[in-house]
């Protein structure tokens, strides 16, 4: 008897590009979802929980940015250019059309690709991010005592990605912690002020948005949600407010007492309401 793949035991594969090789894991069957990481996000530090419960439904493929993790060349300081990683990976596993969902830093990596690349993403899902263009609501002092740490306990983990202020938020935390504990390897995750800073040039060009991509979501085609939490330290939702009647395809969900990592605190709910929207979008 077989055992079934899920997140916890799915094997690394690599897939060799021009320049370097992308790490990469699939579960599931059915419509691709593609994942994109946040800042110092690797293959290991999605939790499992909400990858099997999307695998449920589809095949979910993670994979490590450019020289980040698991995988091999330099992380590109151009948005568009870490976009790349998610065509070239889709091309080499041949998937034509795939749903894009991206969280933090990888929420602005996901808007890049889904302008750059409108025949791949059927559908977008921003969790825990803003829109492309410059802030209306600023980096919380908080996140960055926090972010920059070379290695991050589990009181940063706490207050980067849930709401310390709830005590419903903190066990979420421990639990997500310990499911993501059963299979990392802490040495993959970035650590170093040297490839922040690669991560920090992304940024700001997807502030600067020379190629306007933050106006481009007043007129896609494509569907895309947003999740967030109501107390983001790093992209608080009230960046989207302001375009918020200005978006024809975009549907914005707030949860409350939840910080930058709605998908990992609140795990069924944010599921079905992924589910619902791929069933009832076009």
């Amino acid at each position: 008897m077989s055992t079934k793949i899920n997140a916890p035991n799915s094997e690394t594969q690599f897939a060799e590009l021009s320049g370097r090789t992308i790490a990469y894991r699939s579960i599931g069957e059915g419509n691709p979802i593609i994942l994109i990481n946040r800042f110092r996000g690797t293959l290991d530090t999605w939790d499992p929980l909400f990858l099997d419960l999307l695998a449920e439904k589809h095949q979910v493929v993670t994979f490590d940015y450019s020289g980040i993790g698991y995988s091999t060349g330099t992380l590109p300081t151009d948005i568009k250019e870490v976009a790349k990683d998610v065509k070239d990976l889709a091309d080499f596993l041949k998937i034509k059309s795939a749903i894009l969902m991206g969280w933090s830093y990888g929420g602005l990596v996901t808007q890049a690709a889904t302008h750059q690349y409108p025949e791949l993403a059927t559908h977008t899902i921003l969790l825990g991010t803003g829109p492309i263009g410059k802030r209306v609501v600023p980096l919380e002092q908080s996140f960055l005592d926090h972010a920059l740490k070379p290695i991050n306990d589990f009181e940063d983990e706490v207050i980067l990605f849930f709401e310390p202020e709830s005590e419903e938020s903190r066990n979420a935390a421990k639990a997500s912690h310990d499911r993501i504990a059963q299979r990392i390897d802490v040495s993959k995750i970035p650590s170093t002020m040297e490839t922040f800073q690669l991560y920090f040039a992304g940024g700001e060009s997807a502030a600067e948005d020379k190629d306007n991509f933050r106006d481009k979501l007043k007129t896609t085609k494509t569907p895309i949600l947003i999740i967030s939490g109501d107390h983001d330290t790093s992209f608080a939702v009230g960046n989207w407010y302001p375009l918020t009647k200005q978006l024809p395809t975009s549907q914005l969900i707030v949860l409350p007492q939840t910080g930058h990592a709605p998908q990992h605190q609140n795990i069924p709910l944010v599921v079905n309401y992924i589910d619902n929207f791929l069933q009832n979008t076009k």
